[in-house]
């Protein structure tokens, strides 16, 4: 509930203050008075775009600051909460608007931003009019309305949307991937084939260019090696070794000892000529080749090479290419199985979202005639008994919503056609099929500000009598403000407020004034006589207040 709204410096408002209440709140006063202006500094505290230049002439900043009662699982908890904003049971909104231009605002003592504010503003505030396109005139919005009327779940329906949205995307992705592969086909078996055939390990061919280089090189050094081994084998130094050794053994005896030490040198010596021999046999063991296994070999390791240079990798990548290019082909030849079980997916999807949306459909048919009945029900007291209200269905494209397009359409005599609201109605009827429209729907929308902008405009009489009748019955599910010109609306409020522009020292401002019991005899006497109020408009003013 809107509790208090106080303005500073915006457009003719210098100080302003107001304290609004439960139930029907009425605003009257002359036409130019700036009733208007009151609700476009709401909507600038709320983050409403309007007008571009709010601040009062002369001041360097307007200020708008707006109370709220907020009441336990409010709607506007949520938005707060998304927003890392605490609040108990009293929201205090509050927006200042520089002379250059600038605006900022703040959720009690938080700054926020505009969008902040707008979503706040659709939990707290719904303004009707004859020119609000952005609530229920607007037909993109019925659906919703219709929803909210007939307490829908629409859960189920965009679940089934989304797992055919999923569906659909797995089967384009894998067409796409099947199409990608099969376009290569021919490519990859060739591939596979050639890197089967080759079959090449890692690090082979380095192993491969060493032994070649080795093989290369063996006639060269094979010569030396091989003499050296002449040279210390048992017919070179090994010989003359042993030799000196046996001589010193058979001397030792008669030298006393002398000839230990030397004797075992020798013989360390002969151990080590026997390593040495046995390191240079395997060298010439390892030396030895046949000349078509450096043919082979070099294949081999020019076959991989050659590969490795046509794919663009390293030799010792071609084993993982190898698997990569396996596991396409093997995906190709699967593919088929794999397309097959995603457009059956694709299928039970797509029956289970028409389903879904299916019984979604039956549901708000079956609203739309509950709600029609409500409607015919409000207009007979609006004096538009013979008026036809009906909700038109058309299909619409699929969507996390269902197939519907929803229209509200009326009729305003027996026998014409049905069309749009706002294209249809006059003004006076538009205003009585919104109200009565808004009746119907305000179950949907609990603990919200209604203000209805000169909703009554275009009837009188008996009319407006039971549009101010509907508004007072409105009043007692939720706070309902009523900027209104009609006598019979304002004497139906339980507050009533009279708007008053004032010109004091050259400066023109606007204030509102609230009215005690003999102030409204006076305000709706001059709703109905004018500016001089007679005795007899006194007394029909005194009849309203008391019916």
């Amino acid at each position: 509930m809107l509790r208090a709204l106080d303005i500073r410096d915006m457009l003719i408002i210098d100080r302003l203050s107001l304290a609004f209440q439960p139930g029907l709140n009425v605003l009257t006063g002359e036409t130019g008075a700036g009733k208007s202006i009151l609700l476009d500094s709401l909507g600038f505290v709320l983050g409403w775009r309007g007008r571009a230049e709010l601040v009062r002439a002369g001041a360097t900043q307007g200020e708008v600051v707006a109370a709220f009662d907020l009441p336990a699982g409010h709607a506007a908890h949520d938005v707060l909460a998304e927003a890392g904003i605490e609040v108990e049971d009293e929201l205090i909104l509050r927006r200042v608007n520089y002379a250059d231009g600038r605006k900022t605002a703040w959720v009690n003592d938080r700054r926020v931003s505009g969008e902040v504010l707008r979503a706040l503003s659709e939990t707290l505030v719904e303004l009707h009019g004859q020119h609000d396109d952005r609530g229920l005139l607007n037909p993109r919005g019925h659906r919703a309305l219709l929803d909210a009327f007939a307490g829908l779940d629409l859960g189920p329906t965009r679940d089934a949307w989304s797992a055919l949205g999923q569906a659909r995307r797995a089967l384009a992705e894998a067409e796409a991937a099947f199409q990608a592969v099969k376009a290569e086909e021919d490519f990859l078996r060739h591939a596979v084939s050639e890197l089967d055939k080759l079959n090449p390990e890692p690090g082979e061919e380095a192993v491969l260019d060493a032994r070649r280089r080795a093989m290369q090189a063996s006639e060269k050094i094979r010569a030396d090696v091989s003499r050296a081994h002449a040279e210390i084998s048992e017919q070179g130094a090994e010989a003359v070794l042993l030799d000196a050794l046996r001589r010193l053994e058979g001397a030792g005896d008669r030298a006393g000892g002398a000839l230990e030490a030397p004797i075992a040198a020798l013989g360390r010596a002969l151990a080590e000529l026997a390593d040495a021999q046995a390191g240079v046999e395997s060298c010439l063991s390892a030396l030895d080749f046949d000349p078509s296994e450096l043919e082979v070999l070099e294949e081999r390791l020019f076959a991989i090479r050659a590969l490795a240079r046509k794919h663009g990798v390293l030799p010792d990548d071609l084993g993982t290419l190898a698997h990569e290019l396996r596991a396409r082909l093997e995906a190709l030849d699967g593919g088929e199985r794999n397309l097959a079980q995603l457009r059956r997916a694709v299928v039970l999807a797509e029956t289970g979202y028409s389903e879904a949306a299916t019984a979604l459909s039956a549901a708000r048919k079956a609203a739309a005639k509950r709600l029609d009945s409500a409607m015919a029900a409000e207009l007979a007291p609006l004096r538009m008994e013979r008026a036809v209200f009906t909700t038109e269905f058309e299909t619409s494209e699929p969507g996390p919503g269902g197939v519907d397009a929803v229209t509200f359409t009326v009729a305003t005599n027996p026998g014409a056609p049905a069309g749009p609201l706002n294209r249809i109605a006059s003004g006076g009827e538009l205003s009585r099929f919104l109200l009565a429209l808004k009746v119907c729907l305000t179950g949907d929308t609990p603990g919200v500000t209604m203000i209805f902008d000169e909703i009554d405009r275009g009837v009188g009489g008996a009319t407006a009598d039971a549009v101010g009748r509907r508004l007072k019955a409105l009043a007692g599910q939720a706070q309902v403000l009523v900027v209104t010109h009609s006598p019979q609306v304002a004497a139906l409020g339980a507050h009533h407020w009279r708007v008053e522009k004032r010109v004091q020292d050259g400066m023109t401002t606007t204030t509102v004034i609230p009215l005690e019991p003999g102030d409204r005899v006076e305000e709706i006497g001059r709703m109905l006589s004018g500016d001089t109020v007679s005795d007899a408009a006194r007394a029909a003013a005194r009849s309203l207040l008391d019916a």
